[in-house]
């Protein structure tokens, strides 16, 4: 994944796409501002599981920051935050939609033998072990709910 983002500046600094490689760089800054996080603590360089959770957390701060401004009108700093979620995006897997994350919801309390809301975070846990940066987790959450305090 790191080499994908890697080779994607580069043809953007190529094609001269200032927005593209601009949002590559900062992409590039956040991977390497955590893997000195982890040389700090021992570890390997990020992971391509860890760097899916950066693109993630990229993408979700500008959403906040396209509402704000989206709010206080200034579209044209909106369209630059959603242009940025485009080429972020480009690197993420592909989010479940609400009927896999229902059925992916379903296995996984089956698999665990979760009966209640007691082991609502052992679900939660296993879901985001392994299913990082395929589904959105707050809405995973609302589903773990519903189906624990139903069972």
């Amino acid at each position: 994944m790191r080499a994908a983002i890697t080779d994607a500046l580069k043809d953007a600094m190529k094609a001269g796409d200032k927005t593209r490689t601009s949002t590559l760089r900062l992409v590039n800054a956040a991977i390497k501002d955590k893997d000195i996080l982890n040389r700090g603590s021992g570890r390997d360089a990020a992971s391509d599981d860890e760097i899916v959770q950066i693109l993630g957390k990229m993408t979700k701060q500008r959403e906040e920051s396209a509402k704000i401004y989206a709010e206080n009108a200034r579209p044209e700093l909106a369209a630059k935050e959603r242009e940025e979620i485009a080429i972020i995006a480009g690197f993420l897997p592909t989010q479940m939609d609400e009927a896999g994350m229902e059925a992916t919801v379903a296995a996984t309390i089956t698999d665990l033998g979760a009966a209640g809301m007691k082991d609502m975070g052992k679900v939660m846990t296993a879901l985001k072990e392994r299913h990082a940066g395929q589904m959105d987790f707050g809405k995973a959450n609302g589903v773990v709910k519903r189906m624990l305090s139903a069972g």
